[in-house]
């Protein structure tokens, strides 16, 4: 038996506090170590994506799920070490806030009390 996509929805939830708190640790364009913790969450949080059905991922038409996807093959694949840390901070600071937004949104409306008509 599969797993409920909400159950993906948190992981993509929890990798982006992770991320949050790994950033009040420093800056991860600075800092080895904080990079690479990033960079792991940043591929939980791809991976989780692509485990979301499309219908859910429809209701977020701004997301971009296929780059999301295809960022973690990037992130996964990339064993030189040529992603950029600015890139990084830049996709952590830019895209993780409306991504929390929307999956928060998609929960939301599975957890609302339903209306009888």
């Amino acid at each position: 038996m599969s797993k409920s996509w909400q159950v993906y929805a948190q992981h993509i939830l929890d990798a982006i506090a992770k991320i949050r708190r790994i950033q009040t640790r420093g800056d991860v364009t600075k800092d080895e170590v904080l990079y690479d913790a990033a960079l792991r969450n940043l591929q939980t949080l791809s991976e989780a994506t692509q485990l979301v059905p499309d219908a859910q991922k429809a209701l977020c038409p701004a997301i971009p799920w296929r780059e999301i996807s295809g960022f973690r093959n990037i992130l996964v694949h990339n064993y030189l070490g040529d992603i950029d840390p600015n890139t990084i901070a830049t996709v952590i600071d830019k895209h993780l806030p409306p991504l929390e937004a929307c999956v928060l949104s998609m929960l939301s409306m599975t957890n609302a009390p339903r209306q009888d008509t």
